[in-house]
């Protein structure tokens, strides 16, 4: 069983079964052949659809499509997600961070956020010069900024701690 859920907030259960596909209790009766690497022809109660998948993430479980020209974007909960989220534990893989150490000695060179600022993970926070490259810092987890404790300019030592959480 899967819940498919729209960006408008449209919910299908979706029952694939060996030979069958149930679609909120119903059977759902479809025709779709290939016609590309990512696009498919499908015919739907005598309407025709041309499908195009433009994204698909496996790990986030979001798909975009292109239908008939228009974009759609759809998640997917399968009976694992659904349980968890039953549980209260949706966010379990949502890694809390604490603070922020610099990987190695350098210079700060910009600081990319504030404090009480919103970052997600794999979001630019600071870049800091060692040996004369310039690297950029990604937050490594989700989180809000509480407090910046390096000034641009200023030297820092290896895991100094120079953004709290």
């Amino acid at each position: 069983m899967l819940q498919i859920k729209t960006a408008n907030d449209e919910t299908w259960q979706v029952d694939i079964q060996k030979d069958a596909i149930i679609l909120n209790g119903t059977p759902f009766n479809w025709d779709i052949s290939p016609i590309g690497p990512h696009t498919y022809h499908i015919i739907k109660d005598a309407r025709s659809y041309t499908v195009e998948v433009v994204e698909a993430d496996y790990q986030a479980k979001t798909f975009t499509f292109k239908i008939n020209g228009r974009k759609q974007t759809v998640s997917a909960k399968d009976r694992f997600d659904l349980l968890l989220d039953k549980l209260g534990m949706s966010n379990a893989n949502v890694q809390k961070v604490n603070d922020v150490k610099a990987p190695m000695p350098g210079l700060i060179l910009e600081i990319k956020v504030q404090p009480g600022q919103e970052v997600k993970k794999g979001d630019p926070i600071m870049i800091l010069e060692a040996m004369k490259m310039e690297n950029i810092l990604k937050s490594p987890g989700d989180g809000i900024v509480k407090e910046i404790k390096v000034a641009v300019k200023q030297n820092v030592e290896k895991n100094q701690v120079l953004i709290q959480f």
